[in-house]
């Protein structure tokens, strides 16, 4: 049997801080037709995350949204701005398709 290198293990996988969350604000990066900033709950904590998903959600769209972040990515500058962590979203035919909670949650709720 040979090993697949694409495969993670469970050890692994439980490094990643995946969380749910609310969408607080969200705004057009400038100079970016596809990013947007968003201001997500996670929990007591609100994170500014910059996500390429804005040819799909116009940022008004986004405010209210429930989210699924991954919590615990190091920190990067796009675009000249912060982002701590990043929105998980399908990449569907049509465009970028956000991975959301089907019921009213939490915030800051682990995803397993």
């Amino acid at each position: 049997m040979t090993v697949d290198e694409t495969q993670v293990d469970i050890s692994e996988f439980a490094r990643l801080d995946l969380r749910t969350g609310t969408t607080l604000a969200a705004e057009a990066v400038q100079g970016s037709d596809k990013l947007v900033l968003m201001r997500i709950d996670i929990g007591g904590e609100v994170r500014q995350i910059v996500a390429g998903i804005r040819t799909a959600y116009p940022p008004e769209s986004l405010v209210g949204k429930k989210v699924v972040v991954l919590a615990n990515l190091k920190k990067a500058i796009v675009r000249g701005v912060e982002s701590h962590g990043m929105i998980l979203a399908a990449d569907a035919p049509e465009g970028p398709c956000l991975l959301r909670p089907e019921a009213e949650i939490d915030n800051g709720l682990r995803v397993r």
